[in-house]
């Protein structure tokens, strides 16, 4: 009887639903998260009759055959891109992308990350660095006397400056876009990794065809949708139940056949 072992793979499955679930709904309040669904996959088949096997000399086949399924397998978690609702900061330097595209910012070791959370904050040197204390690329930097910053939908920063009208221009803002964003890897801190799956990065002025524009004093919250967190956490606490079910079922049909022989 295979049914305890494929009961297993359903169990173990589920409770990897359930993981994807609750770091969702944990991260509900997180700037620019974006949720992930659980994809899975049914696994290797063990034929026990041929689909088109002749059941008689006269050539007649069956339509059909018997192949038993021994379980399912995670396959992947898949990020979903679509766009947070935004809120309002009135901080000059809390950015939100509306539409496609992502920050960049340059880790300690040289090496890029990108992000959809756009909290940034000034360095003690003035440069734009993001609550991790890394720079946002390319990096502006902040000249002392500033009493105004802006940043229009296209990325331009500008300072006033103390006893001058007329702004400063600090530099341009640009976004990454990659061919497949779900391809990105989460590495924790609000940012993604480039890798083989996602592309290399495209570097894009916001604005551009098809690329979102930048909105400052505000923040993007994350695409989570706890409605339906909750509707799926059911679905994966009702699927877990009916698995381990079916090993209890699978047992006392194992327990009978061994007390009748």
């Amino acid at each position: 009887m295979k049914a305890l072992g494929i009961a297993a793979t359903g169990m173990l499955a589920q409770q990897t639903n359930v993981d994807v679930i609750a770091n969702n709904i944990a991260n509900a309040n997180t700037t620019g998260f974006k949720s992930g669904r659980a994809a899975f996959q049914d696994l290797i088949y063990q034929t026990m009759v041929e689909e088109g096997a002749l059941t008689s000399s006269e050539g007649t086949a069956r339509p059909v055959g018997l192949n038993v399924g021994l379980g399912v397998q995670g396959a992947g978690m898949v990020r979903l891109n679509t766009q947070g609702g935004l809120i309002q900061t009135e901080n000059p330097l809390d950015l939100a992308i509306e539409g496609r595209g992502y920050f960049v910012v340059n880790r300690p070791d040289g090496s890029l990350a990108y992000s959809r959370a756009g909290n940034f904050n000034l360095s003690a040197e003035g440069t734009i660095v993001n609550l991790d204390g890394y720079e946002i690329d390319p990096g502006v930097t902040v000249p002392d006397g500033t009493r105004r910053i802006e940043i229009n939908s296209e990325g331009m920063v500008s300072a006033y400056l103390e006893n001058e009208n007329t702004p400063t221009e600090l530099g341009q803002l640009t976004l990454a876009t990659f061919l497949n964003d779900a391809g990105l890897k989460p590495i924790g801190n609000n940012l993604l990794e480039e890798t083989s799956a996602s592309g290399e990065a495209t570097t894009v002025t916001p604005g551009d065809p098809g690329v979102g524009v930048i909105r400052q004093g505000s923040l993007e919250n994350s695409n989570v949708n706890i409605i339906q967190q909750i509707t799926d956490l059911i679905q994966a606490q009702r699927a877990y139940e009916m698995n381990s079910k079916s090993i209890e079922t699978a047992d006392q049909m194992l327990q009978t056949a061994n007390q009748i022989k």
